[in-house]
């Protein structure tokens, strides 16, 4: 079978090879390249490059973006092609031709592997490109011709066959490079003689870098067009193909680097033990691996020694090897250098337990474990050291603090003392007294601040050792600074995670539908971390409606319980009892495991919930003399008797803020807000919308305006840009959000009874599920185009065979995935694409072997913003600290030393200056009464001034966005919990229980 690409236009030559199916597999030292697709040459002379003419006049600013981003193309494109001609005409063919050889024609075709063929597809896309640069002007279209070019399987395929060669093809040059002195040598030369000095493995990068490329120009493009243009659907369609494409490439490069970084680990140890055999076993997967710098601090907190560590996360054991990079460093210019390993030490990853400063406590036993600093018994004492400055750990620093507050306690005592004074003395009264007090709580913030920062780039891992003589456990305290705190946090919850992987519902929690049937779920894939009942109350027999999150920072959680909590805030639980009364269970999830905080009965079953963020009054306001203040977060709750009620936070005390009816009192189906609406889907066909009042709520003596929509009940609202989507029956009808006018009707599925029961938006695209049928659709949000049908019975039935019959009861698109949840209790996860292009299903995706006994009732997404103070930079904290001053400060604003701890001077006491001692004051202290810190401790604390610096390893402006830490949960909700992988029968009268699933901290 040939796999051929039609010409897109004439004057091409094909010449047949031979198929082949990878690089490794082609034998003997054949000059002629086995490639399996068809030679393409393409004549300059014939096809020159495309060249994009002046630009007409009249042209409005945005075509003129346009035409600039069609260059920025052109450009680009012309100069990837010339980098790949140079590998082939600078570096492969004079290698194939050199005599003596310094590299075989089988080597020399392994390191160059796919490269003609990746060459002849960029020719061909430019030859199509030319013809649509020549007619822009007219046409301006070119979404169409990436959809053409790259949507091919055999653009797949080359790119594939690359990227999975890569590692390969380095590693062969670099094994070259240090026993052909010759190659080496040729290498040099070649580089010398190229004008922009780039090595080879600058140039075969290039193809790895080429669809992001790509993809950054299409978005620029999609800016710039606007809706209604003909190209607008085609270049969101060829962002979701080049997306795709790039995605599949980037999860192939992974796990071929995952391989390659096995095997290195396996050649550093013996053949025979049984690390070898697990790590050759094929079962172990990397999930994270990094250099670290090991420190060894002696009993006094000082550091005896640092060395940087390959730490190794496998799914279930960590692995800690030193790293030998000897006698590589000449060629390191020209190929990046994989290290030698020598394993140090591994452990189970149950028995790996990760201990933060100061939270030591709870987390073991201290009577019955002897714990040894790593390293620690190796070296001279503290006192016989040499006499250099003390280095200070966070051990040291933990011990100041309990110093400090001891001494707190003290002077507490001599505050009350100096109280009962008869006398009144200048140095000696309440006033001064207080002053210590404030000096020392000073003290103890920045003490505090101090430990803080140290442990945001330490990573302290308690492991086990030998036991001693008399049998006693030991552990040894293994500490290591990582490059920043974002490793910190992503260290800390990979290991967490990678724990409760372990567990037995987790192993495996996915299945893959694929053909071999040995497909293994991806490192990234959700996974179970809990389940539980729904509602603390055992009495009723409690149906669930809706869940919802509710986000709260908490100041209070550490840095190392941010990255194992679930995403912070509160899930709110509502559901009741048909004919009965409802019930509303709120859960903390500051924590690993939600904890119920609050329970409380409602009139009614409740049947929707809707979180509305705190944010701006509606435009219409904004007119008024005095503004009012943006309303605090609230909860929104739709029940079966008509009414709304809205709920306050749980940090303000869940107080009911108002309750509206609905007009009827028709049952409330679905809620949505808008900044100027609460809109809600009603039974009886309307939609009722409230307009918000001056409190920023809504008023419930102003009648909503009714919107007639159809007969049939509103099952589902969604809110997109300017407007407002309501279902009713199999129709989807579009409403201004502000004017509240109908704009068009479509029909979203052919039979009428098929009503449209969930919508939900991703990129440009709308998802919808449909009350019969086990088909989901997916429509255009400008075109209101049909693009896509999923039938997700194919998928169930890997899971229960026979059961065909199959309805969609939810739907939930987070984070590159759609979550389908259905009637039989299986939940379905499909891969879609994250940008703005066409939410397409692009993959086989996954089917969760953890479910409910009966209908996926609802799936929700609890999502927060990690750790604010990590990535607050200095100068935020300056501003923020300048605006709350008092006014007799400003004027003299203190240094940049005392500004940057944000701390109040309060009092201005200097009658006691000229004494000695160190001066017990609120004040800073002055520059020289600071110990000196050596320059390891020094950088633990600048690392906490500006995160994007050591992010990004370069200063920011203040306008460039900050980059964010997103905590994902998935929070299904349905009668019972089921494993199917095992026998478990199917309970659909067991009570209602919440299944929750992490998702990786996504860095």
């Amino acid at each position: 079978m040939w796999k051929k690409q039609p010409p897109l236009l004439g004057d091409i030559a094909f010449s047949p090879s031979p198929s082949s199916s990878s690089a490794a597999s082609a034998s003997g030292d054949s000059e002629e390249e086995d490639t399996g697709f068809l030679e393409v040459t393409v004549s300059d002379m014939k096809h020159p490059p495309p060249e994009l003419g002046p630009m007409p006049e009249g042209l409005s600013p945005q075509q003129v973006v346009r035409r600039h981003i069609l260059g920025s193309i052109v450009q680009s494109e012309r100069s990837y092609v010339e980098s790949l001609k140079r590998i082939l005409q600078d570096y492969r063919n004079p290698l194939l031709e050199m005599e003596p050889k310094v590299l075989s024609a089988r080597k020399c075709q392994v390191v160059f592997f796919r490269l003609k063929e990746i060459l002849q597809c960029h020719s061909m896309f430019q030859i199509a490109l030319a013809s649509r640069v020549a007619e822009w002007d007219t046409a301006e279209k070119i979404g169409d011709l990436f959809v053409a070019s790259f949507s091919k399987s055999m653009v797949l395929d080359v790119y594939s066959d690359y990227v999975n060669n890569f590692t390969t093809a380095m590693s062969l040059i670099k094994k070259a490079c240090l026993t052909k002195p010759a190659f080496l040598d040729f290498l040099k030369k070649r580089q010398m003689a190229s004008a922009d000095r780039v090595t080879l493995y600058g140039l075969m990068v290039k193809p790895i870098q080429r669809f992001p490329q790509f993809i950054l120009l299409l978005q620029d493009m999609l800016k710039n067009t606007p809706k209604g243009h003909a190209d607008r659907l085609s270049l969101q369609l060829a962002l979701t193909e080049l997306e795709t494409l790039a995605e599949k490439l980037n999860e192939q490069k992974r796990l071929a680097d995952q391989v390659a970084e096995i095997q290195q680990l396996c050649k550093s140890i013996s053949d025979r033990s049984s690390l070898n055999k697990l790590l050759s076993s094929g079962q172990r997967q990397l999930l994270l691996c990094e250099t670290l710098t090991e420190t060894v601090y002696g009993d006094r907190g000082q550091l005896i020694k640092s060395k940087e560590r390959k730490v190794f996360l496998l799914n279930d054991m960590l692995v800690c090897a030193n790293i030998n990079f000897k006698g590589q460093l000449e060629i390191s210019s020209l190929v990046p250098l994989g290290p030698k390993y020598v394993v140090k030490w591994s452990t189970a990853l149950p028995q790996v337990q990760v201990v933060e400063v100061g939270q030591e406590s709870g987390a073991y036993d201290k009577d019955n474990i002897i714990i040894h600093n790593a390293g620690a018994k190796k070296h001279p004492p503290a006192g016989q050291a040499s006499h250099n400055k003390v280095y200070l750990g966070p051990p040291r620093l933990f011990q100041e603090l309990q110093d400090l507050q001891k001494d707190l306690a003290v002077v507490e005592q001599i505050t009350l003392l100096i109280s009962t004074l008869h006398g009144t003395y200048q140095n000696l009264n309440m006033t001064v007294a207080q002053d210590w007090c404030l000096a020392l709580q000073r003290m103890m913030k920045v003490k505090e601040e101090e430990i803080h920062s140290a442990n945001k780039c330490r990573l302290r891992l308690l492991l086990p050792g030998k036991p001693d003589k008399s049998g006693r456990p030991i552990s040894v305290m293994v500490v290591f600074i990582t490059p920043n705190p974002l490793s910190k946090i992503s260290w800390v919850n990979r290991l967490h995670l990678a724990k409760i992987g372990l567990r037995e519902e987790n192993q495996p929690g996915w299945l893959c539908p694929d053909e071999d049937k040995k497909s293994k779920a991806p490192f990234w894939c959700p996974i179970l971390s809990c389940h539980m009942p729904a509602f603390s109350s055992k009495a009723l027999d409690l149906q669930l409606g809706a869940a919802v999150h509710n986000p709260v920072q908490s100041s209070l959680l550490g840095f190392s319980a941010v990255s194992t909590s679930l995403p912070q805030g509160y899930l709110w639980v509502g559901g009741g009892q048909e004919g009965a009364g409802g019930q509303v269970e709120i859960f903390s999830l500051n924590r690993a495991v939600p904890r119920t905080v609050k329970s409380f009965p409602v009139a009614s079953p409740v049947l929707c919930m809707e979180y509305i963020p705190e944010g701006e009054p509606p435009e219409s306001q904004l007119s008024t003399e005095q503004p009012p203040a943006s309303p605090h977060p609230t909860v929104c709750l739709g029940l079966q008797d008509g009414s709304i009620l809205v709920y306050g936070s749980v940090d303000t005390g869940t107080q009911c803020l108002l309750t509206c009816k609905s007009p009827a009192l028709q049952p409330v189906l679905c809620l949505k807000h808008t900044s100027e609406f609460l809109f809600a889907g009603l039974q009886d066909g309307t939609v009722a919308a409230y307009p918000r009042s001056n409190g920023g709520l809504w008023d419930p003596q102003v009648h909503p305006t009714r919107l007639a929509v159809g007969t049939s009940p509103i099952r589902a609202l969604l809110t997109l840009d300017e407007t407002l989507w309501a279902s009713c029956a199999n129709q989807v009808t579009v409403l201004d959000a502000t004017t509240l006018r109908t704009q068009q009707t479509f029909e979203a599925h052919p039979e009428v009874g098929a009503s449209v029961t969930h919508m939900i938006k991703a990129g440009s695209g709308v998802w919808m599920a449909f009350a019969s049928g086990s088909s989901i659709r997916l429509f255009h949000t400008e075109t209101l185009e049909h693009l896509q049908e999923i039938n997700i019975a194919t998928k169930t039935t890997f899971v229960l065979p026979g059961q065909k019959h199959v309805r969609v009861t939810s739907l939930l698109i987070c984070q590159g995935s759609l979550w389908v949840g259905t009637d039989l209790g299986i939940i379905v996860l499909l891969p879609v694409p994250r940008l703005e292009g066409i939410p397409k299903i692009t993959g086989k995706g996954m089917v969760s072997l953890n479910g409910h006994g009966g209908p996926v009732e609802f799936l929700a997404v609890a999502l927060s913003t990690l750790a604010p103070d990590v990535l607050k930079g200095d100068q935020d904290e300056e501003e923020e600290g300048e605006e709350e001053k008092p006014p007799d400060l400003v004027e003299n604003p203190p240094p940049r030393e005392m500004r940057k701890k944000g701390i109040l001077l309060q009092y201005r006491l200097r009658s006691t200056s000229h004494l000695p001692g160190q001066l017990l004051s609120v004040r800073e202290a002055p520059a020289g009464a600071v110990p000196a810190h050596t320059e390891e401790d020094g950088s633990i604390y600048e690392m906490a001034d500006d995160p994007d610096v050591w992010v990004r390893s370069r200063p920011c402006s203040r306008d460039t966005p900050r980059k964010e830490i997103s905590s994902v949960a998935i929070v299904s909700g349905g009668r019972g919990y089921r494993n199917f992988n095992s026998e478990s029968p199917r309970r659909g009268d067991a009570d209602s229980t919440l299944l929750i699933w992490q998702v990786p901290l996504m860095l």
